[in-house]
């Protein structure tokens, strides 16, 4: 009989690609991870790993085996959901990935709503980027994590993990607001900012910056990716002066004249009135992630459920995938 542990190392192989990362994620040691998967070839009956020096990857069988894993855990969620159901009341942690602008504008009310209906379960809120969330959730690190992606950075599927749309924020090119024009018969331009349309020509905005210092997050993460990416598409490569990856300093910085950003629209609360605001073509979109097999359990369900009763009006429904 395979022994689902076992499994879980081997899908986690296949997706971090070296048992040191393996052992890493899931606190074993190396030795112990190599030794687990040893014993789950002996029990498969044939080889699933393949060893080059001191990498390994998984044999045709192996893979093969892997799929398995995932249709099993899957169903081993679904079990868990079915008990929890059967249980009266919702009690204990749920394990919540969040990124900072949602834990400041919709996590706090959702929190407040869990409260009231579930005063019994008990989230708990880390900060976790989105390009994480995939490792930590299979891991068992969290239970359930809000996710976005770009319209120049298309979430990759995930096998095992499923989403759910929750919002779609729209994005804006942030930038040093212009000197106020002396008085004309013209209607007054708008005050600083105030958030200007760019029109249909989103690459035209953004070359105008083509030799402008950028802020952008730092590497590894979506929102440096957007930005590269959105600017590449219109013709340029960014000239990255800071990496920072909260949007209330990137917002200070650009007020400072010290070059312009890519923010999303929760991103721009409060923006100083030395910053100019255009909105852009893109658009954020933000989903709920949980492990395949987990969206029927009840805590992951009424965590769900009131963040989206937690959702601004002025955010739009995210766009249907082309």
């Amino acid at each position: 009989m395979l022994d689902v542990r076992r499994l879980r190392l081997l899908r986690e192989l296949a997706r971090r690609g070296t048992i040191a990362a393996v052992a890493e994620a899931l606190a074993f040691s190396p030795s112990a991870v190599s030794q687990q998967l040893g014993v789950l070839e002996r029990e498969a009956g044939l080889p699933l790993l393949e060893r080059t020096g001191r990498r390994v990857r998984l044999t045709p069988a192996g893979e093969d085996l892997v799929r398995h894993a995932e249709a099993v855990l899957e169903r081993l969620e679904q079990a868990e959901a079915d008990l929890a159901g059967a249980r009266s009341g919702l009690a204990g942690a749920l394990r919540v990935g969040s990124f900072p602008t949602a834990t400041r504008a919709i996590v706090p009310a959702a929190l407040v709503t869990l409260a009231r209906r579930h005063p019994r379960l008990e989230p708990m809120i880390s900060e976790t980027d989105p390009a994480a969330v995939a490792h930590a959730l299979r891991a068992g690190d969290l239970d359930v994590a809000l996710v976005h992606e770009y319209d120049f950075v298309p979430a990759q599927r995930e096998p095992g993990l499923t989403t759910e749309p929750l919002y779609g924020e729209a994005m804006f090119l942030a930038a040093p607001a212009a000197p106020a024009a002396p008085a004309a018969p013209a209607a007054p331009a708008a005050p600083a900012g105030t958030p200007q349309e760019a029109g249909r020509d989103q690459g035209a905005v953004l070359r105008t910056h083509a030799e402008t210092p950028w802020i952008t997050a730092t590497p590894g993460t979506l929102c440096h990716a957007m930005t590269v990416r959105a600017c590449q598409a219109a013709g340029f490569t960014p000239r990255v002066r800071h990496q920072v990856d909260e949007f209330a300093t990137v917002l200070a910085l650009v007020a400072a004249g010290q070059g312009v950003a890519v923010v999303p629209q929760l991103g721009i609360t409060g923006a100083d009135h030395a910053v100019g605001l255009t909105r852009l073509l893109m658009e954020r979109r933000t989903q709920l992630a949980f492990r395949s097999g987990a969206g029927a359990h009840p805590a992951v369900a009424a965590f769900g459920a009131a963040l989206r009763a937690a959702v601004p009006p002025e955010l739009a429904s995210p766009r249907a995938e082309a």
